[in-house]
Parts: C-alpha cells; structure tokens; sequence
C-alpha cells in the first residue's frame, strides 16, 4: 500500500521519481506528489488526487520541474480523505522538512498535541503531517543533525512507517527510516535511489541494499550511509536483483494479469528446479535437514488473502501424504487468539511480499512462542524473509497485477516439494511413491501451459454467462479449496458478489440464494467426492441455475447434466489446484476485461497490505 520513491545523482529527478512511481502503480493508490529540490531553493512540491497521469501531465512529465534531488508518493488514504491537500508530500513550516511516508502513525493524536503545545499548525488531515512536524521540530529544537532528528522522532511513534524527507539545509541528500513498512536503496554511478519496491528503480539499477527494521539511511550523489538507532554506522551487504527490468513490463500483453497467467507454467517450473537435486527434493539451502523434519509434531500454515487459500491446499495435501497435523491460520487472526505452539510446531508464514503487516506480526508471535517458522516469500530480503527461521524463495519473478497468479501458483509448488519431502523423510510414503509424486510435479508446467489453449472457449463462457449480479462456487476437499481462490479472483477484479463454499454446505442456507440463471461453478477434479458435488450441482440445477461444471480427464462421464463442462488436463489429485486454478482465474479476468475495468489495479485494493 502507497509508494515511495526517491533520487539523488545527476539526473533531472522529476521524471526519474514519476518513471518510479508509475512501476509502483500496482500497490494501490488514491493520490500523488512529488517535490524536487534545487539547490538551495525551497523544493518544488506538485500533488494531485486520483491517477498518476494527472501528476504526469500537471509536471509535463516532470519537465517542468527543476532539480536533482527528490521525493515522491502514492498514497492510500487512511487519515483524511483522498485530496490534494492530504496528498504527500508534506512540509513542516518554512518548508524546513519535506517528507513522504507509508504506513499509518498510531500515537498521531497524542503527537499533535504535543506539537500543537509546541505552536504548530496542520493544513491536512493525515498522520504524515504530524510526523513531519515531528522530525522538524526535533531538528530545531536540539539543533542536531538529521540522523539524530530521526532517531528521536522513531523513539516518539508508534506503528509502522516507512518515511523519506529532504531538509532545507542539506539540498542535495535524502534521508529515510523505516519501522515495518518496506523500502529498499539501489545504487548507482555517483547516483542513489530509494523505493519501497524493485520495479521502481530496475530501470536504472539492480545493485541494492535492503533497509533493515529501526535503521535510517543517508543517500546522496557521491554514496550510501546506513545508521542504527543509536546513530551508529551499520555496514550493509549489497544484493544483486536477477530480474531484468523487462519482467516487470507488459511484454505486449494488453494487462498483467493475462502476462502473469502465462507465466504460471514457468513460476511452477523455476520453483521446483530450485529445490531438486541430484536425489531428488533437496533443502539445503534452505536449511531444513532430515532430523529437523522428523522432528516437527504439528504444522501451523499462516498467511492472508490468496495465500492463506494455498496454505488450505496445503493442509489437504501434507496431512494426506504425511499424516502430520496441519491447521491453516488467517495471519490477520492468529495472535489474537492465544494460539497453542509446541516445541515441535512449525509454523509456516506464507506471502508474495514479505511484507504483508499481519504475516509478519503472526512471524513474531510465532517465534516468540518457541516455535520454527518457515517463510514462503517470492521477495529476496524482504522483512519475513530476513526474519524467519528458515526461509523457501518462490521464482515467480515480479508480479504486477494486484490479482495474484503466478504468485500463488508458485506458493503451490513450494508447498507440495515441502509435503513430498516431508512425507519421504518420515517414511509415510514409499521410494516408489516418491519417485511418482515427483514425475506428477515435473508434469504441471506442461499441463497448466495447455489450459491457455483453450482460452477463447473461456473468454466466451465468461463474458456470456458469468457477468451476473451473483456467482457461486462449489467443491469438497482440494476442489473447495481451489474455489475458494477463484471466488476471491473473481470479486476483486469484477466487483461482482462471489463466494466459494463447501458443496455439503449448500443446504444449510447458502441453496437459497440461488435464482434463475444464477451462475454456479461446480469444481470436480477428486474422485471420492465427485458424484457428491454432482448431486449438488444437480439441486442449483433444479432452482435455475446456470451449472458450470470444472472436472478433469476421466470424470466427464459424470457431468452429463451440467449446462457447460470445462474438462482440464488429469494430474494426481493432491496437485489438481495447479491446474484447476488457471480457468478460474481466466474466467475472473475476462469477465472484468469484458465489464472495461481497470483489471490490474481493482478498486480499493492494494498488491502488498502494509498495515494492519
């Protein structure tokens, strides 16, 4: 949620900070700003609310703002309502202090009193304000330098935060802290740049270093200084990004999302690579060995959004092929309910970012209670990843669009790798059994690529018959898990209503929404549970429904009623989500494609939830 941007070096940085800022679009947004400083002159500040294009056009690309020193913003409303005047970035009195942050600033009530007391006067509504206040009014009163403002300011505020600000009286450096909320530094010819993402300044590097909780950081033309808390100089470890800037690019896709739905073959592929060797799954690297695996009692999966729907696969799959007790936990829920953590739990924190606010709260809890926690995390250095016990990278390269794909397919197969090795280790399954779970893993790729063939036949299905007011979808065991997943692909980018339930649940209420032409998606890929969720398909059927029956190679047969059969690729099984979500998700964004909406930046939400 928000973005920040920053530049200093010998470049006009107007344009640099708007290039940036359009690559954070997809963090979600409602407003936009930048001030640029030249030389000793006050800095130039440009905001406006709504699209980046309107700060785009307001500047002529920039153009017409001098300097080469400077800040910008996207921000997402918390306090105050999106407007020019709580747009960032904010300035203290006599512009000493100009500052962007993301993140939200608990105590700012308590803090604007204070400052009030002190003589000061706000302009906007927002808690960023009262911080730049804040830091300004440590800088004068202690007659210190920046460093040193910050570090007081960071004793003083509760929450999370990410800030970056100039001061009046050094023209040609930025400063920035950071408390939960992300931010990286990238480095460059006598040039340093500040992001709260990669995409935002792969353009110009791929050398960066990653701001660690409580630091603060000096960025100028001719180098990069890190501080501690105490003011102290922490030596950094400089990270190379492998991605090049053009993953982060369209690629003459006309959205994201479909460019990332076509990539899920290759997240699936670079993911298991990564972790096969010459014996097959081998964690090494990641530090799991074989005594540590026998030695974990229980699982608790945790995360939020799409990711806490992979973590419900998972718990079908790992308690099926391991027969080790899995509960699966929203990340948002999990410390507040004083959850039970033995000595053997592993607790699994599962997010794109590794960033997300509550995951990385439910990490904390977690290790503070004793337990071994493992991140799923696609970021390198991000905050999860730095902090967790052990940490599994999935390959899924940028991803742009809010609306998780390859992400989540990637999650996917890092958590079946850790369910089959899992299971080998501890001897639940057998040497043969294992050699076919990894045959079945190596085939996905090549089977969720074939589903793209039949994407015209979706695009017809979606665009005709899914486009209503209501949308339900059904399953048992991994087919309601998957559901679960398509529904949330489904609202978020069509802002139709949408839910998934468990299809033996449909007579405990749910049956009496369904109205005439009501759009049902029945998911049937498991066997066992086939002619059940048929049955029900079959009672939506008898109310008006229009049935769309998802089903596999070999369970056709069992659909014959259905108003439209979807049949996909066979897989075993345990793996069938890997390829049963790829429709879902083709039926979600063609749906929002044929509606005109914005489908990879949806309404209202944001690709990394920063605060809680």
């Amino acid at each position: 949620m928000c973005g920040i941007v920053g530049y200093v070096g010998p470049r006009k940085a107007a344009p640099v900070l708007l290039e940036g800022l359009a690559k954070l679009e997809y963090r979600g947004y409602d407003s936009a700003g930048i001030s640029v400083r030249d030389g000793r002159n006050d800095p130039v500040t440009v905001k406006v609310k709504g699209r980046l294009s309107g700060l785009v056009q307001k500047t002529n690309g920039g153009e017409d703002v001098p300097g080469c020193c400077g800040i910008g913003h996207t921000r997402w409303a918390t306090h105050g309502e999106p407007s020019e005047t709580n747009a960032h970035p904010h300035v203290s009195p006599d512009n000493m202090v100009v500052g962007v942050h993301n993140g939200i600033v608990e105590n700012y009530q308590e803090l604007r009193g204070k400052l009030e007391r002190k003589g000061y006067t706000f302009y906007s509504q927002t808690d960023t304000e009262i911080l730049i206040d804040l830091v300004d009014y440590y800088y004068r009163k202690y007659k210190v330098g920046p460093i040193d403002a910050l570090a007081k300011t960071m004793v003083r505020v509760r929450g999370s935060y990410a800030l970056a600000v100039m001061f009046k009286d050094y023209p040609d450096v930025v400063f920035a802290m950071r408390k939960d909320s992300p931010m990286i530094v990238g480095r460059g010819k006598n040039e340093s740049f500040l992001a709260s993402d990669v995409p935002a300044i792969l353009k110009y590097t791929r050398d960066v270093y990653y701001v660690d909780n409580l630091e603060m950081v000096r960025l100028s033309g001719s180098g990069i200084t890190f501080f501690n808390l105490d003011g102290d100089v922490v030596d950094k470890e400089l990270s190379h990004i492998d991605w090049d800037a053009e993953a982060a690019e369209k690629g003459g896709f006309e959205h994201f999302m479909m460019k990332e739905i076509y990539e899920e073959p290759k997240a699936l592929q670079d993911t298991l690579n990564s972790v096969l060797g010459e014996n097959g799954i081998d964690f090494g690297k990641i530090g799991l060995d074989d005594e540590t695996i026998r030695g974990i009692s229980d699982i608790t999966v945790t995360a939020c959004g799409s990711a806490y729907h992979t973590g419900v696969v998972a718990q079908y799959v790992t308690e099926s092929l391991t027969r080790i007790p899995v509960r699966v936990e929203l990340a948002s829920e999990f410390r507040y309910r004083d959850p039970i953590l033995r000595p053997g739990t592993l607790v699994i924190i599962i997010s794109q970012s590794g960033e997300t606010a509550d995951s990385l709260a439910a990490l904390r809890e977690a290790k503070a209670r004793g337990a071994k926690t493992l991140a799923i995390v696609n970021v390198l250095g991000s905050s999860i990843a730095r902090e967790a016990d052990y940490v599994y990278y999935t390959l899924a390269g940028p991803e742009i669009a809010v609306a998780t794909t390859k992400a989540y397919s990637a999650q996917l197969m890092a958590l079946y790798t850790l369910a089959v090795k899992f299971a080998f280790v501890r001897g639940t399954i057998s040497e043969e059994r294992y050699a076919q779970l990894l045959e079945e893993l190596a085939k996905l790729p090549e089977k969720t690529g074939r589903i793209l063939e039949k994407k015209e036949k979706i695009q017809r299905l979606a665009s005709e018959k899914c486009a209503e007011k209501d949308i339900f979808y059904i399953g048992r065991g991994i087919d309601y898990a998957v559901s679960l997943e398509g529904s949330l692909k489904f609202k978020e980018i069509s802002y139709i209503h949408s839910e998934a339930y468990a299809a033996g649940e449909l007579k405990h209420g749910t049956i009496s929404l369904i109205e005439e032409g009501t759009p049902v998606i029945g998911v049937i890929t498991q066997e066992k549970t086939a002619e059940k969720t048929v049955s029900n398909m079959v009672e939506c059927q008898s109310r008006g429904a229009y049935v769309i029956a998802v089903t596999r190679e070999g369970l056709e047969s069992l659909v014959p009623t259905a108003d439209y059969v979807l049949t996909l690729p066979a897989a075993d099984e345990l793996f069938m989500a890997s390829v049963t979500v790829v429709p879902l998700q083709l039926i979600a964004y063609y749906v929002s494609v044929s509606k005109g909406l914005d489908v990879d930046k949806p309404r209202n939400l944001a690709k990394s939830v920063t605060v809680e």
